[in-house]
């Protein structure tokens, strides 16, 4: 792919817009694959005004912004050793003010350069040229370049490292059979980077090429544990709590697990410069409501998460403000399909079939989001595609338990985390559901931490899982096969390949027409009961201005202010 001055528009540009003018592609398509596809986000926001008469930017803000003073967080403060192995939000939520990505998908699901300043896609979508920023200085003053990234990705899919980021980045990695066989008697695969899957064209540039087509290469690069260490990560211990070095707007300054974070601004930072001096984010435990205290209490400026039961409460503190947003946030039961009784599909359908998703979403979090189809790709993802819908059908489960040699019904245990209540209070919905086909589930509900021990060990557990801008990235990290987190131990290689198609598609009736397919087979595979989509809500002060809140909860905190 030869474009020396980086100027070259991806061909499928121009269709776009036309799809666009006729009305058969949406602004949220439009405006995420055009920017995924090199379109700067100003020239995609821009023809989108043009042809609708909406306004290209947000509107001015009321106050001038102010610079100065402390922002505190309440959230919890988890280790937080080495980001290509981040598991929470909130770890990142501290590591994203000190280290960066090389893009940064927004609240409105448009992703935008950041240490990258563009990329370029191939005709075919399996070269991929990223072009980085060359004034970035990380904070122990060494120049950003791009041995970085490739330092970053060749850790990533180093099956050592056990990072999350395999799953996403599959496109770039090579499935070896080793020749041994697992206690099924299935082939063991190993996964390894492909020679030459990254390429270093200069000390600003790097280019990938990818096994297939993958159009989410650039919201795959604004993932949680996609954040890009120094080169010298691991020679500098290998834990970023203990050797802060970034390329972010702050310095860590203090870290105690369960305790405290404390960030102050960078007076180096090689960016624009943040308004707030301090981000000092402080650990109140599982409990929900010792968050909303500390903010009634004046004790904290922002609460990281609320929830559903506490609305009430937020509306009755003086000075707070209630933030909220749709997402892709859900929980799953997931049923490991590789171990009795769930290694029968009878029994995994029949668990399946017991819930009234309408209900489920009713009674555990107050119809505050949407049903849930049991394939996790959500109606807000940009790909979904509408299947019949799932009905609640207790006969046929009870007749699949019999055929599977359960006439008596059969009893199950799931593990579920206490906090927070909603989740708990799915289950319990969800075996008063299914008890009427014969299926009796004891809840046993566990501390967060003793959760999260065994969150993807135990057969039969609630997880929840958070939102990305891409119902196929959920796909990629919890469905495919042998990937780290595919906590239901889901191993369907038609599955994979289907996914595959789906992710290297550009015309998007044809993706979701793809897309149908793919959830259909995870639907009828039957590896999780997902009964609900969640909006998510965050608290805080009136005086903090420039927030806001994001599906996935990340806090980007470069506009944030306090009046």
């Amino acid at each position: 792919m030869s474009d020396p001055d980086g100027s070259r528009q991806h061909p499928f540009i121009p269709d776009l817009k036309d799809r666009f003018l006729k009305g058969e592609v949406d602004r949220r398509e439009f405006l995420r694959t055009a920017t995924l596809l090199g379109l700067s986000a100003g020239a995609a926001y821009a023809f989108v005004g043009a042809v609708t008469g909406a306004h290209p930017v947000p509107p001015a803000r009321a106050a001038e912004p102010k610079r100065g003073g402390t922002l505190r967080v309440s959230m919890r403060v988890q280790e937080m050793t080495d980001p290509a192995r981040f598991d929470w939000t909130e770890k990142s939520n501290v590591g994203r003010q000190i280290l960066e990505y090389l893009c940064v998908t927004g609240p409105d699901n448009v992703t935008r350069p950041h240490l990258a300043e563009r990329w370029q896609a191939s005709d075919d979508l399996k070269t991929w040229t990223f072009h980085l920023r060359r004034d970035v200085t990380w904070s122990n003053g060494d120049a950003f370049d791009a041995d970085d990234v490739i330092f970053n990705v060749t850790r990533w899919l180093d099956p050592r490292t056990g990072s999350s980021n395999q799953g996403l980045f599959a496109a770039m990695v090579t499935e070896t059979d080793t020749g041994k066989t697992d206690k099924n008697g299935k082939p063991v695969v190993s996964k390894t980077m492909t020679s030459g899957a990254i390429e270093k064209l200069d000390d600003h540039t790097v280019r990938l090429h990818l096994n297939r087509p993958e159009l989410a290469m650039p919201e795959n690069f604004y993932s949680y544990p996609a954040a890009i260490v120094h080169r010298d990560f691991e020679k500098m211990g290998g834990d970023l709590s203990k050797a802060p070095v970034g390329t972010g707007p702050f310095a860590l300054k203090r870290f105690a697990v369960g305790e405290t974070a404390v960030l102050t601004r960078r007076a180096d930072y090689w960016g624009e410069p943040v308004l707030l001096d301090r981000v000092s984010y402080v650990d109140h435990g599982d409990d929900p409501a010792a968050g909303l205290a500390a903010l009634a209490s004046d004790q904290v400026d922002l609460v990281h998460e609320a929830f559903v039961e506490q609305l009430e409460v937020i509306a009755a503190i003086p000075e707070a403000q209630l933030y909220e947003t749709v997402t892709a946030q859900t929980g799953v039961a997931r049923m490991q399909m590789d171990v009795k009784p769930f290694d029968d599909i009878r029994v995994r359908r029949a668990v399946r079939l017991c819930q009234n998703h309408n209900r489920l979403l009713e009674l555990a979090y107050r119809s505050k989001g949407a049903p849930g189809e049991d394939h996790h790709v959500a109606p807000i993802h940009p790909e979904y595609a509408k299947l019949p819908p799932v009905r609640q059908d207790h006969a046929l489960a009870r007749k699949l338990l019999a055929e599977a040699g359960y006439a008596d019904g059969i009893d199950l245990k799931i593990d579920v985390k206490k906090e927070p209540p909603w989740e708990a209070a799915v289950a319990q919905a969800l075996a008063e559901m299914c008890r009427p086909a014969g299926i009796r589930i004891r809840i046993n509900v566990m501390p967060n931490t003793a959760y999260w021990e065994i969150w993807n060990k135990t057969p039969f557990g609630f997880t929840a899982w958070t939102h990305r801008p891409l119902g196929v990235m959920a796909l990629n990290l919890g469905y495919r096969s042998g990937v780290p987190w595919n906590e239901s131990h889901h191993n369907d290689p038609e599955f994979d390949k289907l996914l595959d198609a789906a992710s290297g598609t550009l015309e998007v009736e044809a993706r979701r027409t793809l897309m149908a397919k793919v959830q259909k087979r995870l639907q009828d595979n039957s590896v999780i009961a997902q009964p609900l989509w969640r909006s998510v809500f965050a608290a805080g002060h009136k005086r903090v201005q420039g927030y806001r809140l994001h599906p996935t909860i990340y806090h980007q905190l470069h506009k944030v202010w306090l009046a």
